[in-house]
């Protein structure tokens, strides 16, 4: 045999070896996926991490073995007990990610896998549904512009392509509030056999928000008590299962701080990036915000999200300037965001450049808020972007002045008072167990499983 037809030989042999690996994978995947009551695929342009927990929290309250994922501001794994992991990353995030955390999360005694969407293009996306979750149940939060490089200009491809999620012969449920776009989502539904459920906000009031410790939006909880009927949950229970669920580490929360004399209301909003979104925070906010109090809006742009840079440039005076009293900027291109909003009317004098720019210390950016607040108390909003030099300064320096109150989301997920019912029940009796001559920790029955006389109701 010749040098070259053994390598050819080798060449097909390692090729044939990495097919048979592929295939005993995709199997093993599959078997799992198809051993769950219920796939719950997360999908949409705001809200996606919010509505994973909140879902995550309606179903293990109600009774299922869940386990979520989470993509947001920062990667998660809920387990089954309502705990969370996050996901170490050796490189850049890839949607192959899905396979890891069904692979090592999802086993005997898991019955409900309620994952957020990490594709953006509309062929991985696609690829996602048909091949990694296989979901029974697909949330579509909403429509909104974003990601337009890869979804389409208009809302119509935007819709179009989240639409590539929606499952065969499932449900899909969403809270999209216009009905041309709902209709879209409609009839791309009907092409795959699937119906569409629409969660309507109308429907939950005031008392249903109490619960949460945090700025939640009624959209969000609609769509966690649409899964709830879907499955036979009782609504009670779904939203004592959504107030028990820890939220995202970018979810927007009040706290009141001391800046150099000043009462600071500090809102951290930077998860909020679209222009729909961050209008209708800013209405749900200003019931929040003491009368004749200044506010302060920070817009704090990367370098490598220039097109949200010029999106909120031009929020500012078209959007933003019956809430906004003052503009701080943080990161980059200051000069570009700030001729463009005094170009659409905003005056000069109410925005202020420390970003890069100037490469302000933090006492400087302290004393610039407190010297903008002319009573004892004031508002600052954080928008566009979490990471930059200033920002990060800001933030750990508020986190810093909370001290022992400060409690990560980690520490929150073990609060015992936020697990399911059914899991405290189950930690006593393994510890019971376990406590005998001869007892042991019997793997799903003191590991969280929830047992029930029949098994609830699939998707």
């Amino acid at each position: 045999m010749t040098a070259g037809a053994a390598s050819l030989l080798f060449l097909a042999v390692v090729a044939l070896l990495l097919m048979a690996y592929w295939a005993v994978s995709v199997s093993a995947h599959r078997a799992r996926l198809d051993h769950l009551d219920v796939r719950v695929h997360v999908n949409g342009i705001r809200g996606k991490s919010s509505v994973t927990r909140l879902v995550a929290g309606v179903l293990r309250e109600g009774g299922f073995v869940t386990v979520a994922k989470t993509t947001g501001s920062a990667a998660r794994v809920i387990e089954r007990r309502g705990t969370e992991t996050p996901i170490a990353r050796r490189g850049a995030a890839t949607i192959n990610e899905q396979i890891d955390v069904v692979a090592e999360h999802v086993g005997p005694g898991v019955e409900a896998l309620v994952i957020e969407c990490m594709a953006v293009r509309p062929l991985y996306q696609q690829y996602s549904q048909e091949y990694m979750v296989r979901s029974d149940v697909t949330v579509i939060t909403n429509v909104r512009e974003d990601h337009q490089e890869e979804m389409g200009e208009t809302l119509e491809q935007i819709a179009d392509s989240l639409s590539l999620t929606i499952p065969r012969n499932g449900v899909v449920i969403t809270a999209e509030d216009r009905p041309h776009l709902r209709d879209r989502l409609r009839a791309r539904a009907e092409e795959r056999g699937s119906r569409l459920v629409y969660a309507d906000p109308g429907g939950i009031d005031d008392e249903d928000m109490r619960g949460f410790d945090y700025l939640q939006f009624k959209e969000n909880v609609a769509i966690g008590l649409a899964v709830a009927r879907l499955l036979g949950i009782d609504r009670r229970v779904a939203l004592r299962g959504m107030w028990k669920s820890v939220p995202d580490v970018g979810v927007v929360r009040l706290r009141w701080y001391d800046v150099l004399g000043k009462r600071i209301l500090w809102i951290p909003m930077f998860a909020a990036n679209d222009r729909e979104s961050v209008v209708l925070t800013f209405d749900t906010l200003r019931a929040h915000f003491p009368p004749g109090a200044p506010v302060i809006g920070i817009l704090n742009n990367r370098r490598d999200r220039g097109r949200r840079a010029e999106l909120f440039a031009q929020m500012v005076p078209t959007d933003l300037s019956a809430h906004l009293d003052h503009v701080i900027t943080f990161g980059a291109y200051e000069e570009q965001v700030g001729r463009t909003i005094v170009e659409l009317g905003y005056p000069a004098d109410r925005v202020h450049f420390l970003g890069d720019t100037v490469q302000p210390s933090l006492d400087r950016i302290l004393s610039t808020i407190a010297g903008l607040v002319d009573g004892p108390e004031g508002v600052l909003v954080g928008m566009v972007n979490i990471h930059t030099e200033q920002a990060e300064l800001l933030i750990e320096h508020f986190e810093h002045l909370r001290g022992a109150e400060h409690r990560s989301e980690l520490d929150e997920s073990r609060d015992p008072r936020r697990m399911p019912g059914g899991t405290r029940r189950l930690r006593r009796a393994g510890a019971h167990v376990a406590g005998r001559p001869g007892g042991r920790d019997s793997g799903r029955h003191a590991g969280g499983g929830v047992h029930r006389k029949e098994p609830p109701a699939s998707a």
